[in-house]
């Protein structure tokens, strides 16, 4: 028996082919590719401009779903949250920021994350699998049509946009997700689609030089970057992909990909720690680590939690480390906290994610020789590598 194809994960280039399979026109597959990402249509029988036969024909070989909500919360502020169901045991979070110009959705591309950044509750749930393309953009078409539903706005083009950005931070590194993740960009941008800008699509990497090289060549849409340091034995200590990937390679990289991007600067992101990343003289190293790369920084004051050990500046300190950024003519601005009340916030996004690169096992036995072996315990660790 052939498997039932969801179309929720084919591009349109994808969708062309796919109807050229059944014997029909292109002009079929924008015709479905409209009902299923502007009306949110996932029944066939409810497409009715569709020919009967190709209505029959979808019946039996197609399907168009979404991953299945599990819980779905709204903070204090607005923000909105939702665990959606990966399958094998895992979910993965989306998250929905609403401002009064726009309503940007934060999307997931990986159930869990290798990277393992030490600010990011993600990382240290380990890593499972990554996210095929229906689990992507399932998550706009989910939430679009959620939110249209829970306002009373109608179906289709003519209906008001509820999400009007779309921002790649969610759990994961997108570009250790390649192909999946540019093919629901590519429907994210297609007119037949949700016809987003380039501008309003942001992809934000933790630095994979050579992805973010491809990305400029494939779909170039906006790019942020994680930086979180000014140099490269802070940022080793921070983000393990440095060490691969250093500083030199990444605002190169950088450098190249404002000549494809839809806009002439970079965002470098930059959580703020208390101690570790925040003082004066690390924002004169940004000063001249990013000179020769026209950019603005994001500046997002630390969420913690338990398993990080580390702090958030207090915002006098931001205050500071941002007017340094600016007296050098660098637009720097400071991310106020959203969703915090729900775990929505930058860095807080764990889902639910089987461990099965046993991160947790192992942090907390490392947790246990510290306690066992004190002062000496950087020696065994070193002996034993």
């Amino acid at each position: 028996m052939t498997a039932l194809t969801n179309l929720l994960d084919l591009d349109p280039a994808q969708l062309i082919a796919y109807c050229n399979e059944l014997g029909e026109k292109p002009f079929r597959a924008k015709q479905l590719q409209r009902w299923i990402h502007q009306f949110g249509a996932s029944n066939f029988e409810d497409m009715t401009d569709l020919a009967k036969s190709l209505r029959e024909k979808l019946a039996g070989r197609a399907y168009v779903a979404a991953p299945a909500i599990i819980s779905d919360h709204t903070s204090s502020d607005g923000t909105r949250k939702w665990l959606v169901d990966v399958g094998q045991g895992n979910a993965v979070e989306t998250v929905f920021i609403p401002e009064e110009r726009r309503g940007t959705l934060c999307i997931s591309t990986q159930a869990g994350c290798a990277v393992n950044c030490r600010f990011c509750s993600t990382g240290k749930q380990g890593f499972n699998r990554n996210l095929s393309v229906g689990e992507i953009i399932g998550q706009l078409w989910m939430a679009e049509f959620e939110l249209r539903k829970s306002k009373g706005v109608e179906p289709g083009p003519k209906g008001e946009r509820q999400i009007t950005n779309v921002v790649m931070m969610g759990m994961g590194e997108p570009l250790l997700n390649f192909e999946p993740t540019v093919t629901a960009l590519r429907l994210m941008l297609d007119d037949n689609a949700y016809g987003l800008s380039r501008r309003r699509v942001t992809l934000s990497t933790s630095g994979v030089v050579p992805m973010i090289d491809k990305l400029s060549q494939e779909c170039p849409v906006a790019l942020a970057v994680s930086l979180h340091a000014s140099n490269d034995a802070l940022r080793d200590s921070l983000i393990p992909l440095n060490k691969k990937h250093p500083l030199s390679e990444l605002m190169a990289a950088c450098k190249r990909y404002l000549e494809f991007a839809p806009r002439d600067f970079v965002t470098f992101e930059y959580c703020m720690l208390d101690g570790v990343n925040d003082t004066d003289q690390h924002a004169r190293e940004l000063v001249q680590l990013v000179k020769n790369v026209p950019c603005k920084f994001n500046l997002i004051p630390f969420n913690p939690f338990p398993e990080s050990g580390l702090k958030r500046s207090a915002n006098p300190r931001i205050k500071a480390f941002a007017q340094v950024l600016m007296d050098a003519g660098i637009v720097t601005t400071i991310r106020k906290t959203r969703g915090d009340d729900i775990d929505a916030a930058c860095g807080q996004l764990a889902g639910e994610v089987q461990d099965r690169t046993k991160v947790q096992e192992r942090m907390q036995k490392m947790e246990e020789y510290k306690k066992k072996f004190g002062a000496n315990f950087g020696k065994i660790v070193e002996i034993s590598q």
